[in-house]
């Protein structure tokens, strides 16, 4: 599948009609807004606007985010116009996180990882002790509290299980390792999240391994393509198993309201 058939199916099923877990999608006309319906973030994945249209709807996005008293993240990807969004969201007072690389993986061009050799250390995780098992990984590797993404994978496992995979590999009866998965109904992808791994048992396999099984598992749902916002630690491991860079993305986070 070439890169503008797959940009085309990304933007369509994965910024414009997707409505996240706990979220109300908002179709105005020059943005895509998720709203939180609880005290998370919201979300503008997608716009359409130009180099004459961006500062005013820019500050109609921060005034209609601050009535709502709630915070927001601005996904800013480099083919969005106007091509200095970024700059712009960072002139009106927006933290610009690190880029991330959009990776893309055809399924029907992944024999390579839908038959690696799993580790046996690797468990999918069915239970709210396992997410907890896995936040507590997240705490230990990242040095930061992890505690609203745990409530946040402790709701989706309640809410939808057909959709959320969560997997752990297991050393001793504790967690070193850890990824999820969303299958997004009505479309092709499945979305891949996390990997993390505690530094004393990097470079044994692990984490290819969680890649393997959430291709795996995804096959057997019938979707077709593998997608992860990559870090540029994550992008070459992706790329020697397959995914091809799609296109680059940044995080930018609402000023204060």
């Amino acid at each position: 599948m070439n890169k503008e058939k797959l940009l085309e199916l990304f933007n369509k099923h994965m910024r414009i009609e997707i409505t996240y877990p706990g979220s109300r999608v908002e179709q105005a006309e020059s943005v895509v807004r998720q709203v939180s319906l609880s005290n998370e973030r919201g979300f503008i994945l997608f716009s359409k606007m130009n180099e004459s249209t961006a500062d005013a709807i820019i500050e109609e996005q921060i005034t209609y985010f601050n009535n709502l008293k709630q915070s927001f993240e601005w996904k800013v990807f480099d083919y969005d116009q106007p091509l200095d969004l970024r700059e712009r969201l960072r002139s009106r007072g927006f933290d610009i996180e690190e880029q991330e690389a959009l990776m893309i993986m055809d399924l029907a061009e992944g024999d390579q990882l839908l038959n690696i050799l799993l580790k046996p250390e690797i468990r999918r995780v069915t239970d709210v002790q396992g997410i907890w098992d896995i936040i507590k990984l997240e705490d230990d590797v990242w040095g930061v509290s992890h505690q609203a993404l745990g409530e946040r994978l402790v709701q989706d496992l309640h809410d939808d299980p057909a959709n959320f995979f969560a997997y752990a590999a297991y050393v001793d009866g504790k967690v070193v390792s850890a990824a999820w998965m969303y299958l997004h109904e009505g479309t092709p992808f499945a979305s891949l999240w996390g990997g993390s791994t505690l530094a004393d048992f990097r470079k044994r396999g692990l984490y290819s391994s969680l890649l393997g099984i959430r291709a795996r598992d995804a096959a057997e749902k019938g979707y077709q393509l593998l997608m992860v916002d990559a870090s540029s630690m994550s992008e070459p491991i992706l790329e020697k198993h397959g995914f091809h860079c799609l296109a680059r993305s940044t995080p930018c986070m609402s000023p204060r309201y």
